[in-house]
Protein backbone atom coordinates (compact mmCIF):
# COMPACT_ATOMS: atom_id res chain seq x y z
CA UNK A 1 0.00 0.00 0.00
CA UNK A 2 2.59 2.41 1.09
CA UNK A 3 4.15 1.44 -2.42
CA UNK A 4 1.20 2.59 -4.46
CA UNK A 5 0.73 5.86 -2.14
CA UNK A 6 4.88 6.98 -3.53
CA UNK A 7 4.01 5.74 -6.72
CA UNK A 8 1.02 7.76 -7.18
CA UNK A 9 2.93 11.01 -5.62
CA UNK A 10 5.48 10.41 -7.81
CA UNK A 11 3.40 10.36 -11.17
CA UNK A 12 1.54 13.85 -9.81
CA UNK A 13 4.19 15.43 -8.40
CA UNK A 14 5.94 15.57 -12.20
CA UNK A 15 2.60 17.37 -13.61
CA UNK A 16 2.82 20.97 -14.95
CA UNK A 17 -0.51 22.02 -13.15
CA UNK A 18 0.60 25.70 -13.94
CA UNK A 19 -3.09 26.36 -15.87
CA UNK A 20 -3.73 26.88 -11.98
CA UNK A 21 -2.27 30.14 -11.85
CA UNK A 22 0.75 29.27 -9.99
CA UNK A 23 4.41 28.37 -10.26
CA UNK A 24 4.59 24.58 -8.75
CA UNK A 25 8.15 23.45 -9.77
CA UNK A 26 8.54 19.39 -9.99
CA UNK A 27 9.40 18.38 -6.37
CA UNK A 28 12.31 15.55 -6.31
CA UNK A 29 10.48 13.10 -4.64
CA UNK A 30 13.51 11.54 -2.59
CA UNK A 31 14.27 14.80 -1.24
CA UNK A 32 10.75 14.73 -0.39
CA UNK A 33 10.38 11.80 1.47
CA UNK A 34 13.81 12.57 2.82
CA UNK A 35 12.62 16.10 4.32
CA UNK A 36 9.38 14.03 5.85
CA UNK A 37 11.52 11.30 7.37
CA UNK A 38 14.08 13.75 8.91
CA UNK A 39 11.47 15.46 11.02
CA UNK A 40 12.01 15.31 14.63
CA UNK A 41 9.67 18.11 16.28
CA UNK A 42 5.99 18.90 15.68
CA UNK A 43 3.19 20.08 17.54
CA UNK A 44 0.04 21.16 17.04
CA UNK A 45 -1.11 24.07 19.38
CA UNK A 46 1.71 23.77 21.59
CA UNK A 47 1.40 19.68 22.17
CA UNK A 48 4.23 17.82 21.06
CA UNK A 49 3.57 14.82 18.53
CA UNK A 50 4.81 11.77 19.41
CA UNK A 51 6.71 11.15 16.24
CA UNK A 52 9.51 9.05 17.85
CA UNK A 53 6.49 6.27 17.59
CA UNK A 54 6.51 4.39 14.22
CA UNK A 55 2.85 4.35 13.98
CA UNK A 56 2.06 7.41 14.46
CA UNK A 57 5.74 8.92 12.20
CA UNK A 58 3.14 6.63 9.57
CA UNK A 59 -0.16 8.23 9.84
CA UNK A 60 1.23 11.57 9.69
CA UNK A 61 3.42 10.88 6.43
CA UNK A 62 0.25 9.30 4.79
CA UNK A 63 -1.79 12.85 4.96
CA UNK A 64 1.34 14.92 4.42
CA UNK A 65 1.92 13.14 0.98
CA UNK A 66 -2.24 12.84 0.11
CA UNK A 67 -2.40 16.33 0.75
CA UNK A 68 0.68 17.42 -1.32
CA UNK A 69 -0.42 14.75 -3.81
CA UNK A 70 -3.82 16.96 -4.36
CA UNK A 71 -2.19 19.83 -5.59
CA UNK A 72 -4.61 21.66 -7.23
CA UNK A 73 -6.45 21.55 -4.00
CA UNK A 74 -3.41 22.64 -1.97
CA UNK A 75 -2.69 25.84 -4.39
CA UNK A 76 -6.58 26.66 -3.90
CA UNK A 77 -5.89 26.33 -0.11
CA UNK A 78 -2.61 28.83 -0.54
CA UNK A 79 -4.69 31.16 -3.00
CA UNK A 80 -7.30 31.27 -0.35
CA UNK A 81 -5.54 31.99 2.43
CA UNK A 82 -4.60 35.41 2.09
CA UNK A 83 -7.99 36.57 1.51
CA UNK A 84 -9.69 34.49 5.03
CA UNK A 85 -6.61 33.46 7.58
CA UNK A 86 -5.96 37.46 8.49
CA UNK A 87 -9.66 37.34 9.60
CA UNK A 88 -9.41 34.23 11.90
CA UNK A 89 -6.18 34.90 12.75
CA UNK A 90 -7.15 38.31 14.40
CA UNK A 91 -10.03 36.77 15.98
CA UNK A 92 -8.29 33.60 17.70
CA UNK A 93 -5.55 36.28 19.10
CA UNK A 94 -8.55 38.57 20.48
CA UNK A 95 -9.75 35.39 22.20
CA UNK A 96 -6.40 33.96 23.71
CA UNK A 97 -6.49 31.00 21.26
CA UNK A 98 -3.98 28.72 19.44
CA UNK A 99 -3.35 30.40 15.95
CA UNK A 100 -2.68 26.22 15.07
CA UNK A 101 -6.74 26.35 15.54
CA UNK A 102 -6.91 28.13 11.91
CA UNK A 103 -5.60 24.91 10.26
CA UNK A 104 -8.68 23.03 10.89
CA UNK A 105 -11.19 25.67 9.17
CA UNK A 106 -8.72 24.66 5.95
CA UNK A 107 -9.20 20.90 6.68
CA UNK A 108 -12.42 21.25 7.09
CA UNK A 109 -13.70 23.45 4.13
CA UNK A 110 -10.85 24.54 2.33
CA UNK A 111 -11.86 28.03 3.53
CA UNK A 112 -15.14 27.70 1.44
CA UNK A 113 -18.11 29.10 2.92
CA UNK A 114 -20.56 26.78 1.33
CA UNK A 115 -18.88 23.41 1.73
CA UNK A 116 -21.11 20.90 2.88
CA UNK A 117 -20.68 17.26 4.17
CA UNK A 118 -23.44 14.07 3.67
CA UNK A 119 -23.82 14.60 7.49
CA UNK A 120 -25.67 18.13 7.21
CA UNK A 121 -22.25 19.93 8.07
CA UNK A 122 -21.74 23.66 6.29
CA UNK A 123 -19.59 26.51 6.32
CA UNK A 124 -16.05 27.11 7.19
CA UNK A 125 -15.98 25.44 10.14
CA UNK A 126 -18.30 22.80 8.98
CA UNK A 127 -20.85 22.99 11.99
CA UNK A 128 -24.11 20.54 12.32
CA UNK A 129 -27.10 23.09 12.28
CA UNK A 130 -27.72 21.40 16.30
CA UNK A 131 -24.56 22.36 16.94
CA UNK A 132 -24.35 25.82 15.67
CA UNK A 133 -27.40 27.12 17.12
CA UNK A 134 -25.83 25.59 20.41
CA UNK A 135 -22.87 28.18 19.88
CA UNK A 136 -24.91 30.89 18.99
CA UNK A 137 -25.61 30.75 14.91
CA UNK A 138 -28.59 31.92 13.71
CA UNK A 139 -29.71 28.64 11.27
CA UNK A 140 -32.89 28.97 9.53
CA UNK A 141 -34.84 29.26 6.03
CA UNK A 142 -33.67 33.13 5.45
CA UNK A 143 -30.09 32.94 7.43
CA UNK A 144 -27.28 30.17 7.53
CA UNK A 145 -24.52 31.90 9.00
CA UNK A 146 -22.67 29.03 9.33
CA UNK A 147 -21.81 29.98 6.24
CA UNK A 148 -20.85 33.54 7.55
CA UNK A 149 -16.79 33.84 8.39
CA UNK A 150 -16.51 36.36 11.26
CA UNK A 151 -19.90 34.62 12.89
CA UNK A 152 -19.05 30.59 12.19
CA UNK A 153 -15.55 31.42 13.75
CA UNK A 154 -17.11 33.08 17.00
CA UNK A 155 -18.74 30.17 17.37
CA UNK A 156 -15.79 28.10 16.76
CA UNK A 157 -13.94 29.77 19.27
CA UNK A 158 -16.71 29.38 21.68
CA UNK A 159 -16.99 25.58 21.02
CA UNK A 160 -13.30 24.96 21.24
CA UNK A 161 -12.88 26.71 24.64
CA UNK A 162 -15.86 24.08 25.68
CA UNK A 163 -13.68 21.39 24.19
CA UNK A 164 -10.58 22.42 25.85
CA UNK A 165 -12.62 22.80 29.08
CA UNK A 166 -13.96 19.38 28.94
CA UNK A 167 -11.15 17.30 27.82
CA UNK A 168 -7.92 19.02 29.23
CA UNK A 169 -5.90 19.33 25.45
CA UNK A 170 -5.98 21.00 22.46
CA UNK A 171 -5.28 17.38 20.54
CA UNK A 172 -8.30 15.73 22.17
CA UNK A 173 -10.87 19.38 21.79
CA UNK A 174 -9.76 18.66 18.03
CA UNK A 175 -10.80 15.41 17.68
CA UNK A 176 -14.05 15.99 19.96
CA UNK A 177 -14.46 18.51 17.11
CA UNK A 178 -14.48 16.38 14.61
CA UNK A 179 -16.32 13.03 16.15
CA UNK A 180 -18.37 14.87 18.81
CA UNK A 181 -17.42 15.28 22.25
CA UNK A 182 -19.87 12.06 23.80
CA UNK A 183 -18.32 9.26 21.17
CA UNK A 184 -14.66 10.62 22.49
CA UNK A 185 -15.40 10.44 26.35
CA UNK A 186 -17.00 6.84 25.38
CA UNK A 187 -13.69 6.00 23.71
CA UNK A 188 -11.63 7.20 26.47
CA UNK A 189 -13.09 5.21 29.39
CA UNK A 190 -13.51 2.09 27.38
CA UNK A 191 -9.65 2.20 25.89
CA UNK A 192 -8.37 3.46 29.25
CA UNK A 193 -6.35 6.36 27.89
CA UNK A 194 -6.40 9.81 27.14
CA UNK A 195 -3.94 10.02 24.63
CA UNK A 196 -5.49 10.94 21.31
CA UNK A 197 -2.29 8.70 19.75
CA UNK A 198 -3.17 5.66 21.39
CA UNK A 199 -7.02 5.56 21.17
CA UNK A 200 -8.77 3.71 18.49
CA UNK A 201 -11.30 6.32 16.93
CA UNK A 202 -13.20 6.36 13.87
CA UNK A 203 -11.15 6.68 10.64
CA UNK A 204 -11.75 9.88 9.44
CA UNK A 205 -10.99 11.17 13.50
CA UNK A 206 -7.50 8.81 13.63
CA UNK A 207 -6.94 10.95 10.31
CA UNK A 208 -7.69 14.22 11.10
CA UNK A 209 -5.01 15.61 13.46
CA UNK A 210 -3.04 14.30 10.78
CA UNK A 211 -4.66 16.35 8.28
CA UNK A 212 -4.43 19.78 9.96
CA UNK A 213 -0.76 19.17 10.52
CA UNK A 214 -0.35 18.53 7.21
CA UNK A 215 -1.81 21.95 6.31
CA UNK A 216 -0.36 23.70 8.86
CA UNK A 217 3.55 22.21 7.03
CA UNK A 218 2.66 23.14 3.90
CA UNK A 219 0.68 26.36 4.93
CA UNK A 220 4.37 27.38 6.82
CA UNK A 221 6.56 26.93 3.98
CA UNK A 222 4.66 26.20 0.76
CA UNK A 223 8.03 26.33 -1.59
CA UNK A 224 9.53 23.39 0.42
CA UNK A 225 6.76 21.23 -0.99
CA UNK A 226 7.14 22.57 -4.29
CA UNK A 227 4.37 25.77 -4.38
CA UNK A 228 6.03 28.90 -5.22
CA UNK A 229 3.20 31.37 -5.23
CA UNK A 230 3.71 35.02 -5.97
CA UNK A 231 2.01 37.78 -4.68
CA UNK A 232 0.04 38.18 -7.82
CA UNK A 233 -1.40 34.46 -7.83
CA UNK A 234 -2.89 34.54 -4.40
CA UNK A 235 -6.18 35.96 -4.28
CA UNK A 236 -6.45 39.57 -2.63
CA UNK A 237 -7.17 39.95 1.03
CA UNK A 238 -11.69 40.18 2.01
CA UNK A 239 -12.33 43.91 1.46
CA UNK A 240 -15.79 45.42 2.64
CA UNK A 241 -17.68 47.91 4.61
CA UNK A 242 -20.52 46.52 7.41
CA UNK A 243 -23.40 48.18 7.53
CA UNK A 244 -26.63 47.63 9.75
CA UNK A 245 -30.26 48.45 8.14
CA UNK A 246 -33.88 47.61 9.12
CA UNK A 247 -36.16 45.83 6.86
CA UNK A 248 -39.53 46.41 8.25
CA UNK A 249 -40.39 43.87 5.55
CA UNK A 250 -38.46 41.33 2.96
CA UNK A 251 -36.13 43.56 0.96
CA UNK A 252 -34.83 42.62 -2.58
CA UNK A 253 -31.17 42.11 -1.93
CA UNK A 254 -31.22 43.41 -5.54
CA UNK A 255 -32.29 46.72 -4.38
CA UNK A 256 -29.39 46.43 -1.10
CA UNK A 257 -26.88 45.58 -4.67
CA UNK A 258 -28.33 49.05 -6.22
CA UNK A 259 -28.05 51.20 -2.94
CA UNK A 260 -24.15 49.79 -3.32
CA UNK A 261 -23.78 50.68 -6.56
CA UNK A 262 -22.93 47.00 -7.06
CA UNK A 263 -24.47 43.68 -8.27
CA UNK A 264 -26.63 41.19 -6.97
CA UNK A 265 -23.45 38.53 -6.97
CA UNK A 266 -21.31 40.87 -5.31
CA UNK A 267 -23.91 41.00 -2.40
CA UNK A 268 -24.28 37.38 -2.19
CA UNK A 269 -20.87 36.84 -2.70
CA UNK A 270 -19.94 39.35 0.53
CA UNK A 271 -23.05 37.47 2.40
CA UNK A 272 -22.65 34.21 1.80
CA UNK A 273 -25.22 33.28 5.06
CA UNK A 274 -28.35 34.71 3.22
CA UNK A 275 -30.13 32.27 1.58
CA UNK A 276 -32.45 33.17 -1.54
CA UNK A 277 -33.15 36.48 -2.95
CA UNK A 278 -34.63 38.74 0.06
CA UNK A 279 -33.61 40.07 3.28
CA UNK A 280 -36.30 38.51 5.86
CA UNK A 281 -37.80 41.47 8.14
CA UNK A 282 -35.31 42.43 10.98
CA UNK A 283 -32.03 44.41 11.45
CA UNK A 284 -29.36 42.96 9.60
CA UNK A 285 -25.78 43.89 9.77
CA UNK A 286 -24.46 42.95 6.38
CA UNK A 287 -20.93 43.75 4.26
CA UNK A 288 -21.32 46.08 1.00
CA UNK A 289 -18.45 46.92 -0.88
CA UNK A 290 -15.65 48.89 0.45
CA UNK A 291 -16.08 52.57 -0.27
CA UNK A 292 -19.58 52.81 -1.10
CA UNK A 293 -20.89 53.02 2.91
CA UNK A 294 -21.05 56.69 2.96
CA UNK A 295 -24.70 58.26 1.51
CA UNK A 296 -25.60 54.42 1.68
CA UNK A 297 -28.61 54.99 3.89
CA UNK A 298 -30.22 57.78 1.95
CA UNK A 299 -29.95 56.03 -1.48
CA UNK A 300 -31.52 53.01 0.21
CA UNK A 301 -34.28 54.63 2.31
CA UNK A 302 -34.75 55.92 -1.17
CA UNK A 303 -35.27 53.20 -3.40
CA UNK A 304 -37.16 51.14 -0.71
CA UNK A 305 -39.95 53.89 -0.96
CA UNK A 306 -39.94 53.45 -4.34
CA UNK A 307 -39.92 49.97 -4.37
CA UNK A 308 -43.19 50.07 -2.17
CA UNK A 309 -45.25 52.53 -4.11
CA UNK A 310 -44.56 50.42 -7.25
CA UNK A 311 -45.35 46.64 -5.66
CA UNK A 312 -48.37 48.35 -4.53
CA UNK A 313 -48.87 49.11 -8.35
CA UNK A 314 -48.07 45.68 -9.08
CA UNK A 315 -50.55 43.54 -7.81
CA UNK A 316 -52.23 40.86 -9.72
CA UNK A 317 -55.28 39.12 -8.22
CA UNK A 318 -55.51 35.08 -9.32
CA UNK A 319 -59.07 34.16 -11.24
CA UNK A 320 -60.16 31.17 -10.85
CA UNK A 321 -58.90 29.07 -13.45
CA UNK A 322 -55.49 30.63 -13.03
CA UNK A 323 -51.95 28.67 -12.56
CA UNK A 324 -48.49 29.89 -12.25
CA UNK A 325 -47.71 28.67 -16.10
CA UNK A 326 -50.41 30.74 -17.48
CA UNK A 327 -50.25 33.88 -15.40
CA UNK A 328 -46.47 34.18 -16.93
CA UNK A 329 -47.53 33.88 -20.27
CA UNK A 330 -50.07 36.58 -19.48
CA UNK A 331 -47.31 38.95 -18.71
CA UNK A 332 -44.65 37.51 -20.56
CA UNK A 333 -42.43 36.81 -17.91
CA UNK A 334 -40.45 33.58 -17.27
CA UNK A 335 -42.38 31.28 -14.83
CA UNK A 336 -39.14 31.33 -12.62
CA UNK A 337 -39.01 34.98 -11.97
CA UNK A 338 -42.62 35.09 -10.73
CA UNK A 339 -41.77 32.49 -8.40
CA UNK A 340 -39.11 34.66 -7.30
CA UNK A 341 -40.18 37.26 -7.25
CA UNK A 342 -43.41 35.94 -4.55
CA UNK A 343 -41.33 33.60 -2.47
CA UNK A 344 -43.84 30.84 -3.77
CA UNK A 345 -43.38 27.49 -3.07
CA UNK A 346 -44.40 24.95 -4.77
CA UNK A 347 -45.53 22.43 -3.01
CA UNK A 348 -48.57 24.69 -1.79
CA UNK A 349 -51.12 25.32 -3.99
CA UNK A 350 -52.18 28.92 -5.41
CA UNK A 351 -56.05 29.98 -5.14
CA UNK A 352 -58.83 32.48 -6.39
CA UNK A 353 -57.79 35.65 -4.36
CA UNK A 354 -54.19 35.16 -3.58
CA UNK A 355 -52.28 38.28 -4.70
CA UNK A 356 -48.90 38.30 -6.88
CA UNK A 357 -46.87 40.77 -7.07
CA UNK A 358 -45.67 41.54 -10.98
CA UNK A 359 -43.34 43.71 -12.52
CA UNK A 360 -42.58 44.49 -15.86
CA UNK A 361 -40.25 43.69 -17.68
CA UNK A 362 -37.75 47.16 -17.19
CA UNK A 363 -38.83 46.76 -13.97
CA UNK A 364 -37.30 43.33 -12.41
CA UNK A 365 -36.04 42.76 -9.32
Amino acid sequence: MKTKILLMVAIVLFLDVEGYGASTQPVDLASLVSSVKNMDTLSFCGERVPLANQEVRERFEKELLLSIWDRPQVILWLKRSRRYLPYIEKMLRENRMPEDLKYLAIAESALRPHAGSRKGAMGFWQFLADTGRKYGLIINKNIDERRNLFASTRAAIKYFKALYQSMGSWTLAAAAYNMGEEGLRAEIMVQNTRDYYRLYLPLETQRFIFRILSVKLIVLDPIKFGFDLTDDDVYPALEFDRITIDCFQEIPLSLIAKASGTDFKAIKDLNPEIRGHYLAEGTHTILIPKGVKKGFNTRYKKLVKEYQADKTDRIYVIKEGDNLSSIAEKFDVPLGVLIIWNRIDLNEPIHPGDRLIIYPKDKKE
